[in-house]
């Protein structure tokens, strides 16, 4: 499979992931929805470095520091 196909399939998981760890967020786990939130981030990001689409890029690294700090918070108290 080529990159950029690779890439528009992780940008989709993750589009979805997102979506549905800010359900679980709101509705069952707030740990367990912002790691699936996290982890979305994470995968989308290569599609938008490839198209250089730098403001979604920089706006998802923010979000993505922000849950994640939220995470460990919750882990440590």
């Amino acid at each position: 499979m080529r990159r950029e196909k690779i890439d528009v399939v992780l940008r989709i998981a993750g589009s979805a992931l997102v979506i549905l760890g800010w359900a679980v967020v709101l509705n069952v786990s707030a740990s367990i929805g912002g790691a699936m939130s996290a982890l979305g981030d994470s995968l989308a990001i290569p599609f938008f470095v490839r198209t250089k689409a730098w403001d979604v890029v920089i706006m998802i690294c923010v979000l993505h520091i922000v849950t994640v700090h939220k995470l460990a918070q919750g882990l440590f108290t």
